[in-house]
């Protein structure tokens, strides 16, 4: 018999690009959260992925494009959950609102490592107009959404209150309880911090949000 013929075949396994792509951005996300933004290096990029420096070149050319596509990663990521919550959720503009609440503190994205991206990218927002105009978009966009389910329920129940005010007050609670979350992760769970949200709802909209709203 050929000896080739009785070599055992193999499945040889070779990741996609966009597989290798998406692993590399899942250990710059490590990186960032355990070292910080600054001292996020292509080597430490490399030491979480358990990969070479070469094949971080070879799919995003340099340091800054990786961050760049990290934060898109990140953004894309959390704009896809909150849409699938406004299809899985009812129809009527309270349900919607309080399923894009509930996405906030949902365990795919409310976790430490993405909580840390986040505000990482944040902070140096103000010297990085690339990162700027990615989070600019996304809070324009979010913010647009809110309103327009808040401006619906104000309709409905004959509220006085501004809905762009309502928006900004939602997604600034929102955030300041991100932080809390990723500095005091012992005071604060996720499941309090949505109920802490909710209770901004039932203040604002007391016919609309009752204890029993899910």
């Amino acid at each position: 018999m050929n000896e080739i013929a009785k070599r055992p075949r193999t499945k040889r396994r070779t990741a996609s690009k966009q597989e290798r792509k998406a692993q590399l951005i899942k250990a710059t996300i490590r990186s960032i959260a355990k070292h910080g933004l600054s001292v996020t290096t292509m080597a430490s990029v490399a030491k979480e992925a358990r990969l070479s420096q070469g094949i971080i070149n070879l799919h995003f050319q340099s340091k800054d494009r990786l961050l760049e596509e990290t934060l898109r990663y990140v953004v894309d990521e959390y704009r896809l959950a909150w849409f699938k919550a406004l299809d899985n959720s009812g129809e009527s503009a309270p349900e919607k609102l309080a399923a894009l609440v509930r996405v906030d503190f949902d365990k795919q994205v409310c976790q430490r490592n993405k909580l840390a991206v986040w505000f990482a990218f944040w902070g140096e927002s103000r010297s990085r107009p690339t990162y700027r105009q990615i989070c600019a978009e996304r809070d324009k966009e979010y913010r647009q959404v809110l309103s327009g389910l808040c401006a619906e329920i104000i309709r409905q129940g004959g509220y006085a209150s501004n809905p762009e005010h309502v928006a900004y007050g939602l997604s600034a609670m929102s955030e300041g309880l991100w932080l809390d979350l990723l500095l005091n992760p012992v005071d604060l769970t996720p499941e309090q911090a949505l109920g802490i949200s909710m209770g901004y709802l039932q203040d604002i909209f007391p016919q609309h949000f009752g204890r029993a709203t899910k």
